[in-house]
């Protein structure tokens, strides 16, 4: 199985080594402990525009073709079994480059029909993993009725207009940058990185023929 991941870091210096970062690795290690080979698309590094244009948008619509650099991420996503997604929390959604790359790249007569209402997909039936890390606390986002609300936004709202048949949401919380890092900090994050390994390693079934792998978690902290 290849699985494709669009990655988004919590980049303040666009620094791979910072916490989010740490936790894409750990996925991607669970994935390919499995026996899967994963291509990644790291859309700060690749240099993806986010920004749909006017024409653009009425090109779209009209039937007409994507622009070079959307068709080959849509041949990108073509090409995959399965595809993850990893990304911090901000302000309760994606990262605005996420929240781009899916506006652009899941275009209207590809992703979906056209059609009013269209909450079915064009697209063949794949599995979605979701790592995300978010600042607040869990019981922050309970007390504002706002838990469950991350899964069910990309799930029903974005997940299931990709063909998604089956996804699952880690929330990661309390996954803030901090000054100084407490040893309750460091035993969560720990805690975590181990939850992504994981959570890549078991969402996704392992490769027929591959052995049973044993790895040292190694959890960095930035």
């Amino acid at each position: 199985m290849q699985s494709v991941l669009p990655a988004v870091e919590f980049l303040r210096h666009q620094a791979r080594h910072l916490f989010t970062g740490q936790v894409l690795d750990r996925v991607i290690a669970g994935i390919t402990g499995s026996g899967h080979e994963v291509e990644l698309a790291d859309l700060y590094r690749e240099g993806f525009q986010p920004i749909m244009s006017e024409q653009e948008l009425i090109d779209q619509f009209a039937g007409a073709g994507p622009p070079a650099d959307i068709l080959r991420e849509q041949r990108r996503f073509e090409c995959c079994d399965a595809f993850a997604m990893v990304f911090p929390v901000w302000w309760w959604s994606t990262p605005s480059i996420l929240k781009g790359w899916i506006e652009r790249v899941f275009t209207a007569g590809w992703a979906y029909p056209l059609e009013d209402d269209p909450h079915r997909s064009c697209l063949t039936p794949r599995k979605c993993l979701v790592v995300c890390c978010a600042g607040g606390s869990k019981e922050h986002h309970v007390s504002y009725g706002v838990a469950g609300n991350i899964p069910e936004y990309i799930e029903l709202g974005i997940l299931s207009y990709f063909g998604v048949t089956e996804a699952k949401t880690v929330v990661l919380h309390s996954a803030r940058r901090v000054k100084e890092m407490t040893d309750r900090d460091r035993a969560r994050r720990a805690n975590y990185l181990t939850t992504a390994f994981e959570a890549g390693r078991d969402y996704f079934p392992p490769a027929p023929g591959t052995a049973e792998i044993h790895e040292q978690l190694i959890t960095g902290i930035d």
